[in-house]
């Protein structure tokens, strides 16, 4: 009595056939896992790039609030140094209103200074090289533009 034994099987083995005609099982879940891979990498990229763009939106709000406080700041120091200043100038001619003529008369220097070195910087950008210079470089841009154009329609073109 001669029982035919049966081959063990392995547990951990499927026990599905395989199909002739098709890539092997492996080769599909090795793919199948690549894809799950994929989306998850860039699912964690898609995040990570919108936290930083949320960063960046509140970095910008926070720069401007900034900003703003430091130009606040700004006046109020120069305030605080022209008041500083008058009181010097009080007590040295032992007159507020001269102190205060001729703290309009440093202000008044100051301001036409600035209004000087502001056309002296328009001037520069007027020269006959600066203005080759520029108008060099608008003329690249406008080319540049131009082909990117181009190439777009060619592709779309192409593609109808």
């Amino acid at each position: 009595m001669h029982e035919q034994a049966e081959p063990i099987r392995d547990a951990a083995a499927p026990n599905v056939p395989p199909s002739p005609s098709g890539p092997p099982s492996g080769l599909l879940d090795e793919l199948a896992q690549l894809v799950r891979a994929t989306r998850q990498l860039f699912g964690a990229q898609l995040q990570l790039l919108a936290a930083e763009l949320g960063l960046a939106r509140s970095a910008v709000s926070w720069m401007l609030l900034a900003g703003l406080a430091a130009t606040v700041a700004g006046v109020g120091l120069g305030l605080s140094v022209l008041a500083f200043i008058g009181l010097l100038l009080a007590k040295w001619f032992g007159s507020w209103l001269w102190a205060l003529l001729v703290l309009c008369v440093l202000q008044l220097l100051f301001l036409f200074g600035a209004i000087v070195l502001f056309r002296r910087c328009m001037h520069w950008l007027s020269l006959p090289a600066t203005r080759g210079e520029w108008g060099a470089l608008m003329r690249d841009t406008v080319r540049a533009a131009d082909r990117r154009v181009e190439a777009d329609d060619a592709r779309r073109q192409e593609s109808a």
